[in-house]
């Protein structure tokens, strides 16, 4: 009787350590999935050119640094920001963030992900990070950063042309 015992215990046991494990991301049990959404903002950013209107660096305004700036946001992932003088080349890319690696208050946000292969010293490098999104429209789109280093905030804002 005792071994009977011994063995139902340690089944029920089992199964409740099993079923703690199992968990969800989503209280309604389904995955989040941002892909249209992420395909809507990529259509409105390759279309047409775009300017910095606002830039905020830990709070210091730098939006002069891109003044006369237009930049294109073309279908192969590059990123050209050219004033007629001087032309800076990147990537950029939007992307699902389903992790809580970049101190948002939201675990399924959309990156908005700009790099420039450019000195350190470069204004185009302050751009380099992935951008939470804060709301996006056809002519407008403003993001958010919170640094890592320095737990100062980041804000950018491109307007169309």
């Amino acid at each position: 009787m005792k071994k009977v015992f011994n063995l139902g215990f340690i089944l029920m046991l089992s199964i409740t350590l099993m079923s703690s494990m199992c968990s969800s991301d989503d209280d309604d049990g389904t995955p989040n999935n941002n892909s249209q959404q992420i395909a809507e903002i990529e259509n409105d950013v390759q279309s047409g050119t775009w300017r910095i209107t606002s830039f905020i660096d830990s709070g210091q305004n730098e939006t002069s640094d891109f003044s006369g700036y237009d930049f294109s946001f073309n279908s192969d992932g590059s990123l050209v920001a050219t004033n007629g003088t001087n032309t800076q080349t990147g990537t950029w890319s939007i992307t699902d963030d389903d992790s809580s690696d970049d101190d948002s208050s939201s675990d399924d946000d959309i990156d908005f992900n700009i790099s420039f292969p450019t000195p350190s010293n470069s204004n185009f490098e302050d751009l380099n990070d992935d951008w939470d999104i804060v709301t996006s429209t056809s002519t407008r789109i403003e993001l958010v950063d919170i640094s890592g280093g320095n737990g100062g905030t980041d804000t950018l804002t491109f307007e169309k042309n």
